[in-house]
């Protein structure tokens, strides 16, 4: 009997419309015995309706876009009982998962993975219960993940991000918060504040995959304080310059979970998507929550 498959296509993402790549990446599924059943994403947050209508009556999910699809698919799955696995074909402009997994970017390549996968199991996180697949984010750069417009990220791509986040720079500011992890306390002022499970953050910032392991129920802090000096200053733009997340301008540090306690409620973003504040935002990593086909 065939297994059943049921792909979510997000006709927006990626910098081609082209449709052949998905058609040979679907006649590969067909090919490895599946039987599959296509979906396209209308409008935002219908890749979880979808799953959470349907996903449960397949043996594999698939979906088909950038991480925000991908956001969405994972939210969807976690509101079932018994989640099938998941697999990604990434064709956003900016797709920082698939880059901490070297996943191929060729949709027949990437389908061809998924269908010779053993499956794996992968941490998840959970923002206030809303789930997040590998980064939360807020402070200075966060807004150019979501505030390019999508025709923008096509055309420009990584470039994209780039550009907005440099705007962004005129109106950077610190935000006042306490963060408490198991261990330890910071309370000051930041400029940015990542919690994240991935080696690449943002599209513009990369950590180091040696430091970065995606089922060991630890998310990577990164914190960027706020410098009280020239030469805390200095020490902050060599950091970012040489991508040094060790040094003493930043706060770097695995942790299970975190609590983030703000007076102002500023807003984050999930997976490179736009999530809404409040004055105290609980971060929890779900080990092992999913399994995925990579």
């Amino acid at each position: 009997m065939a297994k059943t498959l049921l792909l979510i296509v997000n006709p927006r993402a990626g910098r081609t419309r082209s449709t052949s790549p998905m058609f040979d990446a679907v006649a590969h599924f067909c090919e490895a015995g599946y039987l599959v059943s296509v979906r396209r994403t209308t409008h935002p947050g219908h890749a979880s309706e979808i799953v959470e209508e349907e996903g449960g009556q397949f043996d594999c999910i698939v979906c088909c876009g950038g991480d925000g699809t991908l956001n969405e698919t994972v939210r969807g799955a976690m509101a079932l009982a018994s989640p099938p696995p998941l697999g990604y074909i990434p064709c956003g402009s900016t797709n920082d998962f698939a880059a901490s997994l070297s996943l191929p970017s060729d949709p027949v390549q990437a389908a061809e993975r998924i269908t010779a996968s053993e499956g794996t199991r992968l941490d998840v996180g959970s923002y206030n219960g809303r789930p997040f697949v590998y980064v939360a984010s807020f402070g200075a750069f966060t807004k150019a993940s979501y505030s390019a417009p999508q025709s923008i990220k096509n055309d420009l791509g990584h470039l994209a991000y780039i550009l907005e986040g440099v705007r962004d720079l005129s109106t950077l500011r610190p935000y006042p918060a306490v963060v408490t992890t198991e261990d330890e306390i910071f309370d000051g002022e930041f400029l940015f504040g990542a919690v994240t499970n991935a080696t690449s953050v943002g599209g513009l910032m990369k950590l180091n995959k040696g430091q970065v392991v995606l089922d060991d129920g630890l998310f990577e802090l990164l914190l960027i304080p706020n410098p009280a000096s020239a030469a805390q200053l200095q020490e902050l733009i060599r950091c970012l310059i040489m991508q040094d997340f060790t040094g003493s301008g930043v706060i770097f540090r695995h942790v299970p979970a975190v609590t983030v306690e703000t007076p102002e409620g500023f807003p984050w973003t999930l997976d490179g998507e736009f999530g809404s504040g409040a004055e105290r935002i609980e971060i929890k990593n779900l080990r092992r929550r999913l399994e995925f086909l990579l």
